[in-house]
Parts: C-alpha cells; structure tokens; sequence
C-alpha cells in the first residue's frame, strides 16, 4: 500500500497539501458518514494511517527510505523507574498487577472507540377492540439519541491545527505506577502530539443529542393484549456511529363489552325468547364485521353454543381467522296479563314431560 496513492498526492507534496488531502478525503470516507459500510471504514483507516504517517517528518523520512513496514501498534513503552516518591503499601505495586492494568486501560479504550450498537427504546400504546382487531396505522411520538447532525456524530470539528493540550505537542501521554513509569501514544493527536479538530460544541463530544420524533406505526389486525411490535432501527444511537437499537412497542388492548376474546376465536353471549328457542329461529346477532346471521333449530337448550366459522379475529401470525362462538341464553317474558299466563298453563298441560326425571333417578 503506498500511502502518497492513498492520499492521491506526489512525494514531493508539503505538509500543507498533505493535510488538505486527509481532510477531503475524511470527510467522504469517515465511518460516521457511511455507517454499516464496511469498505468506507477499511478506506478510512487506510487514509488515517497514510496521514499518520506522512504528517509526521521523521516517520516520512524512515517511510521514503524503507517502505510502508504496516501499521504501528499501539504500545505501552517502559520509560524506566522514577524514585523520587516514596511508594509503599498498596501503592507498590507488583509487575503483574501493573501489566494486568496496562492491558484492561486498553482494552477499555478499544471499547470506546469501537462503534457499538445503541440501547433499544420501550414505549406502550393503548387500543381500543376493534382497531386492535382491524389493523391499520397508529402515530406515537418518541424522544431518543440521535447522532449529532453538526458533527454527524463524530463528537469532533475540524479546526485550525495546534499544539495538542493533552500531551502539550509530545505526542505520548506519561503515566507511573509505584517507580515504574510507562508511555503510550497520545490518542486525541493519533501520536502527532497536533491537532487539527476540537469538541462539537453542540453535543459536548458525546456524538449524540437529544431529538423527538412522530412515527406511523403498523398495526397488524388480530393483536392481542399483551402484543409486541418492534420497530427496527427506532431506537438510541449507537456510540462512535454505531448502529441503532430497535423501538419495542407493547400493546394494551381495551375489553369490549359484548366479545370475550380466546386465541383466535370471539365468543359473545346472545339472549333469546322461549318461543324462540322452542320453535326455532333465524336471529341477527353482532360479529366484528356487522351483523351475522344465525340459524337456532327447534328445541335449543339455554347455554347451547353455535360456531360461525371464519367469523371471530385475523390471526397475527398467518392472517387465518378464527371463529365466533355464539352461547344462547333462554330469557323469559315478563307476565303482565291474564291471558299470557294462562297460554303458559295450557301449554305445561299438553306438555306435560318431567324435566327434573333425570335428577330423580340419579340418586
């Protein structure tokens, strides 16, 4: 890999061009710009390393002699022992304690710069039966991280280069364990010990902010209460330009007063006259999709259940309906006149049949 064909430049560029380069070529190949592609993020490296190392004249000068030698890996270099201090207790530290914690700190910062997936998002919605039942569309409003729009969630803005505050243009940030001390590469400057961005003033660096947002849910027919919808890609920004989490919706379906719902099946309760249920009759009774028509034969008991198929709920999983159960209850009329009640007796004197036998012989 030559990194001049990297940059698009020549070998005799200058400093100057050479960071024109990294930027134009940044600002098109940045992670943040194209997330989830994986060839922009592996170009972008390419170019950071390019940059990295012809930024810097005495890593150009050893790149112009020797070659590219691949990328220099992050180390914890040994700066020799400092015994100026007095250590003890348990701030004298063992090698192994001091090597366990060198490789957890980078193993802590690999995870911060690493792009991670963002927190999923949990909300609720009530329904009311039909809706619930019919499907369609729903608007909620959800507040969640964003990644920054003047940063493009970089938590970095370019800016005139300068000295770096964190290593003061060493390049290498210093730190002791008991008499040992140790160095490592600055990161803020990548080791140049300049820097060319400083910290979005809008999202304070965090890379995110803080948005709300109306969404068009839709509502598969056939929920239930308890239902879930997840809604992929709604959900927190993920740090360093990750991808984001998902929104989880959990369905709260109001009862209605006349359908009792069971998996897939509605059930519902339908009064009916004795005259009704001795002699058989045609009834209109209620179903999600308008009236039904039923046929009750001569002789139906109270209680008795009659099945409409395909009549009760669209089934969430494979759209089938199920059906609706009809239960018939006997009501009796009101008596208000002479001439009913004594059609009632006339009628228990022709019909003169025990319908308490079967308790009788059952004991």
């Amino acid at each position: 890999m030559d990194f001049y064909i990297v940059l698009g430049l020549d070998r005799a560029a200058t400093l100057n061009e050479i960071k024109r380069a990294y930027k134009r070529l940044a600002r098109k190949y940045h992670p943040d710009i194209n997330p989830g592609d994986r060839m922009a993020a592996t170009q972008f490296r390419q170019i950071a390393e390019a940059y990295e190392t012809l930024s810097d004249p005495d890593r150009r000068r050893r790149y112009d002699t020797t070659g590219p030698t691949g990328p220099e890996p992050e180390t914890f270099g040994f700066e020799g022992f400092d015994f100026s201090v007095t250590v003890s207790g348990a701030s004298a530290s063992t090698f192994g304690e001091l090597f366990a914690d060198v490789l957890k700190q980078r193993s802590q910062e690999s995870e911060q710069s690493a792009p991670g997936r963002g927190a999923d998002l949990h909300q609720s919605i009530a329904l009311n039966f039909e809706h619930a039942m019919r499907g369609g569309q729903r608007q909620i409003v959800v507040t969640r991280h964003e990644h920054c729009r003047t940063c493009s969630g970089s938590g970095r803005l370019e800016a005139p280069e300068r000295r770096c505050l964190h290593c003061h243009g060493a390049g290498v940030i210093k730190s002791a364990r008991g008499h040992m001390v140790f160095s490592k590469p600055c990161a803020p400057c990548r080791g140049t010990g300049r820097q060319v961005d400083t910290r979005c003033p809008d999202c304070g660096g965090h890379q995110t902010e803080m948005r709300t947002e109306a969404l068009t849910i839709n509502i598969p027919a056939g929920l239930g209460d308890g239902a879930r919808i997840r809604v992929p890609g709604k959900g927190h920004a993920g740090p360093n330009g990750g991808e984001y989490g998902d929104l989880h919706i959990a369905v709260k379906v109001e009862p209605h007063p006349l359908f009792r719902r069971e998996g897939d099946d509605l059930h519902i309760v339908v009064p009916i006259a004795v005259h009704e249920a001795a002699l058989g009759a045609k009834l209109e009774v209620p179903s999600i999709d308008g009236k039904a028509r039923l046929r009750v034969p001569p002789g139906t008991q109270s209680g008795q259940k009659f099945r409409l198929r395909e009549r009760g709920v669209p089934s969430a999983r494979d759209g089938r309906r199920g059906d609706l159960v009809v239960e018939v209850r006997l009501v009796l009329p009101r008596i208000l006149d002479e001439r009913s009640k004594e059609l009632l007796r006339e009628f228990g004197r022709i019909n003169g049949e025990d319908v308490r036998g079967e308790l009788e012989t059952k004991n």
